[in-house]
């Protein structure tokens, strides 16, 4: 019978009044399998294969039979697809598609044939990818889930450590390197151009800060005393002149051999007695000398023959005693004295915070710059031909430098300027974007004449810098 309103049957023979409700689509839902099981096979896990470059294995399906048409949904992971209805409660339940409608056991059976069981990412060799916290020095495999950022540019800080291929500090968690990678790398660090080697023509010598015309000028004074002392002596018998000439010589002899011998030390006590500046109220471009701790920079040293870690500064000589039938240990070396055989001295960049003002300050000592070090030497070893074979390590040392040991009396001296070490520093004040830096002088410092000690005027060429024997004195550890 006809009526206005409309209505339909359900399904169960009952008659509503209505329209019925059109077939909405069902909101996708999530599956509780996120992650697809790949057996270890990386090709078979979608979008996290992409984010290796792993090209994707398309001819190989997990899901046999038609889906009737059901709309795919995907979850947190691209090969991840989930629709509801019922699945074969079997051993492949662990595959990566759950499907509507009626499944074969033949079209869900697993992967028997995989031969990797490893779980977890691969490489393009199918070789497991080692994880490391940070980046490696070298060119290993790196885990990432992304773009790899851009190194960040150089920002002039130094920090201490190893640095790696791009120049950024390399951080390692794990067992420490072995004795030959250090090895290795202390030998990297000697030819490194931020590594400043020092030459025998740096240290202290009389002949060299005294004028040559003023030396010339004496010694033609004194030849041209002794012509006409002598000349006077033959004509007329009078032997003042020639006498007077020969005590001026001698006083004149005397503190050439004075300041030759007491030079340094009379340096040494300027520097001590030179005011220390604070470098919070230091202007730029002002000379200045400051006194504090020291702390590395990238670059730490290590000493030659003990072996002493983290160092700024390393000096490490090999001396002879030359008698009357023995060999010279250079061009230059006289009979019954003491020769400089070998020498290796090397300093770098470093910080050091003012005792003043606190304030910490990048000493540039490195690269090459001009630098005129006075640090106290120290004793390691003496060897004479009867007790040469007593050292070992003093014998591997001249070993690996190609230095013979054939009955001589030698003596190694090392001096170093460990991290933690109280050391002074002469240099000029050098401000730039607020980092705070101390750079060797334009000119020379000239000492002047010190007439109370009898000590003629030195020049201190770069920066000075002045530290007691650590090996005698307790560091402050930082």
């Amino acid at each position: 019978m006809g009526s206005r309103f409309p209505s339909h049957q359900l399904s169960n023979g009952l008659y509503v009044s209505g329209r019925p409700e059109q077939p909405k689509e069902k909101a996708p839902t999530m599956s509780s399998v996120a992650m697809p099981y790949t057996g270890g096979d990386i090709k078979r896990s979608g979008e996290l294969g992409k984010m290796f470059d792993i090209p994707m294995d398309g001819s190989k399906s997990r899901k046999s039979g038609p889906l009737n048409n059901a709309p795919i949904r995907t979850g947190s992971f691209g090969g991840a697809v989930s629709h509801s209805g019922p699945i074969m409660q079997n051993a492949a339940a662990r595959s990566a598609y759950v499907t509507s409608g009626n499944l074969s056991a033949a079209g869900m059976s697993t992967s028997a044939s995989m031969k990797r069981t490893n779980s977890g990412p691969l490489n393009k060799h199918g070789e497991p990818v080692k994880k490391s916290s940070g980046p490696q020095s070298g060119g290993g495999t790196r885990q990432n889930s992304g773009p790899i950022p851009p190194v960040l540019p150089t920002t002039g800080l130094i920090t201490s450590g190893p640095l790696n291929s791009s120049g950024a500090p390399r951080k390692v968690s794990g067992p420490l390197e072995s004795l030959g990678s250090m090895k290795a790398h202390s030998a990297a660090v000697v030819h490194n151009p931020a590594v400043t080697t020092l030459s025998v023509d740096d240290e202290y010598s009389f002949k060299k800060n005294f004028p040559k015309p003023i030396l010339w000028s004496v010694i033609l004074i004194f030849v041209m005393g002794f012509i006409a002392g002598g000349f006077i002596l033959g004509a007329v018998h009078n032997a003042i002149l020639l006498i007077v000439v020969v005590i001026l010589f001698g006083a004149v002899a005397a503190l050439f051999t004075w300041n030759s011998c007491r030079g340094r030390k009379a340096i040494v006590g300027f520097i001590s007695q030179y005011p220390d500046a604070e470098l919070r109220t230091a202007k730029n471009g002002q000379f200045v000398k400051v006194s504090g701790v020291v702390t590395c920079g990238n670059v730490p040293l290590e000493s030659s023959f003990q072996k002493v870690p983290r160092c700024v500064y390393t000096s490490t000589s090999l001396y002879e005693y030359r008698g009357w039938d023995s060999k010279a240990a250079n061009a230059k070396h006289r009979r019954f004295t003491w020769g400089l055989r070998s020498t290796e001295r090397h300093v770098v960049d470093f910080y050091i915070s003012d005792f003043q003002s606190g304030l910490r300050a990048l000493v540039k000592t490195g690269f090459g710059a001009r630098v005129t070090p006075y640090v106290d030497d120290s004793v390691v070893i003496d060897v004479n031909p009867e007790n040469k074979d007593m050292s070992p390590d003093f014998l591997r040392w001249l070993g690996k430098r190609n230095l013979s040991s054939d009955d001589r009396v030698m003596q190694l001296k090392e001096g170093y300027i460990k991290e933690g070490s109280t050391v002074s520093v002469m240099g000029v004040v050098h401000r730039n974007d607020n980092v705070l830096m101390i750079v060797p002088p334009p000119e020379p410092l000239t000492t002047g004449c010190q007439w109370a000690k009898c000590i003629f005027p030195a020049s201190l060429e770069g920066i000075v810098l002045r530290c007691e024997d650590t090996s005698k004195i307790d560091v402050i550890p930082v």
